[in-house]
């Protein structure tokens, strides 16, 4: 029998802190039996402060290091890294790209005030965000554009809003 490579799929999971990015990411990675990758919840496994953006950069590089390895065997990848910026987005859709996978990008967007509030309410970061802080972040945010969102592949699971 002769042997058949399947495709991987990596699927990027793109927002603001507080835009249902986990929410989302659990949801696919439950339906498609995925590897879901998140520094968030490695660095609170390491009990390491979600801010240090020096150990946070070397935990996102690590998981792409598997998650291409895990895509070349043809499996399905989600990363929930928020993906910032576009140089962050067309990196990761071309790496995955080269190993031939089929890429899909989930943008969430949710208004300021809402991602402000949920922040608050949830109250996982330590020391709490500040306004003056969120509000930076949303300045550097780089939202995808339309011609963005047409480089990336129609998302495998379409409708989340009903279970299986």
């Amino acid at each position: 029998m002769p042997f058949v490579q399947r495709a991987g799929r990596l699927i990027v999971v793109c927002g603001l802190s507080g835009s249902g990015k986990t929410t989302l990411a659990r949801t696919l990675e439950g339906r498609l039996r995925a590897i879901r990758f998140s520094p968030d919840e490695w660095l609170d496994a390491l009990s390491i402060n979600r801010h240090r953006e020096d150990v946070r950069e070397k935990i996102e590089a690590l998981q792409w290091k598997f998650a291409q390895d895990l895509l070349a065997q043809g499996l399905t990848v989600i990363i929930e890294w928020g993906t910032w910026a576009r140089s962050e987005r067309d990196t990761l859709r071309l790496g995955a790209r080269a190993l031939g996978a089929a890429v899909e990008l989930h943008y969430l967007a949710e208004p300021v005030d809402v991602l402000f509030e949920r922040l608050q309410r949830r109250g996982r970061e330590n020391p709490p965000i500040e306004r003056d802080a969120f509000s930076r972040w949303v300045a550097i945010f780089q939202v995808p554009t339309l011609e963005e969102m047409a480089l990336f592949d129609e998302p495998v699971v379409a409708d989340l809003s009903h279970p299986d």
